[in-house]
Parts: C-alpha cells; sequence; structure tokens
C-alpha cells in the first residue's frame, strides 16, 4: 500500500499526472469534465442542463428518429432521454404526435419555444468554445477536430498487447 507524504498536496489540473506528462485518457476525461463544467455554469441561468442541451440539438439536427436514436446520438442512456424529453415536454419546449402509420410511435419536435431555446442555448454553446479555441489557427482546430473524430470512431487504432 502506497502511503501519501505528510503534508503533500494532490496536483491541480496541469501539473504532474494531470499535465502535460499524464495519461492521454485521463487528459481527455479531465478535459471533458472541464468543458462540461463551463457549459453547465452557461445554461445554469436558463435552467437547462447540458444533457436537455444535447436532446434539444439531436432532436433539431436528425428529426423523427426515436429516443433510442437520440440517446445513442447525445451519449446518454434511453431511459435518461425519456426523463429528459418528459420534462421538455412539460416545459412547453417539446411536441409528441403519433405516427400517422404506427398507433405506438410518436414523433418528437421542437415547439416555437423549444427553437428559441435551442437558439440561445446554441449561442451560449458557441462561446465557451470560442474561448476553448482561442490562440488556437483553424488548422490547429482542424486538427484537433479531426484527432477526437479518430479516438472517437478507433480508426487506425492499432492492437497493442499489454506490455
Amino acid at each position: 500500500m502506497i502511503k501519501p507524504h505528510p503534508g503533500a498536496r494532490l496536483p491541480e489540473a496541469g501539473e504532474g499526472k494531470r499535465g502535460e506528462e499524464g495519461y492521454l485518457g485521463y487528459l481527455l476525461r479531465q478535459a471533458a469534465g472541464a468543458h462540461r463544467l463551463r457549459m453547465e455554469r452557461g445554461l445554469a441561468d436558463i435552467a437547462v442542463t447540458l444533457p436537455q442541451f444535447l436532446v434539444l440539438t439531436m432532436l433539431a439536427a436528425y428529426p423523427g428518429h426515436s429516443n433510442a436514436d437520440l440517446a445513442r446520438v447525445a451519449l446518454l442512456t434511453p431511459q435518461t432521454v425519456s426523463v429528459i424529453v418528459a420534462n421538455l415536454e412539460r416545459m412547453g419546449a417539446l411536441a409528441r404526435r403519433p405516427h400517422a402509420v404506427h398507433g405506438r410511435i410518436q414523433h418528437l419536435d421542437l415547439t416555437e419555444l423549444g427553437v428559441a431555446l435551442l437558439a440561445e442555448c446554441r449561442a451560449r454553446a458557441h462561446a465557451v468554445e470560442r474561448d476553448l479555441t482561442a490562440g488556437l489557427s483553424a488548422s490547429e482546430e482542424q486538427a484537433i477536430r479531426r484527432w477526437l473524430v479518430r479516438v472517437a470512431t478507433n480508426e487506425g487504432a492499432g492492437k497493442t498487447a499489454p506490455a
């Protein structure tokens, strides 16, 4: 068992293993956590959660899909999306309408309030992203976007054996 040194402090973000010498996976998680916190703070005064913003975004981008489909693209569980959809409907941001052929299937549509709410959320998200990319050239930003997509899609991943 490793015991901490008396008086030793844990490193802040950007220091030690939480800095450039840390594992990439940990650094991605640390960055994602910091970004989520910034987004949550940016949306707080309009009473929208980050998962609600994600569902609004994906519903607007991919209309006509099921809750399960929305859950997959929003990186949420179907159960979470069901709760979010119910809350957004209660807020008046979403409306359900029956499917033209299948009685049990319901379509979700953004209402006028939902469209306006999404526009406000997007403006705040763009502000967070401007801060996030401040100081990067367009080519640096594109390289980061390309790398993140590659990480997410596992393109070109080698089969490495444990060391």
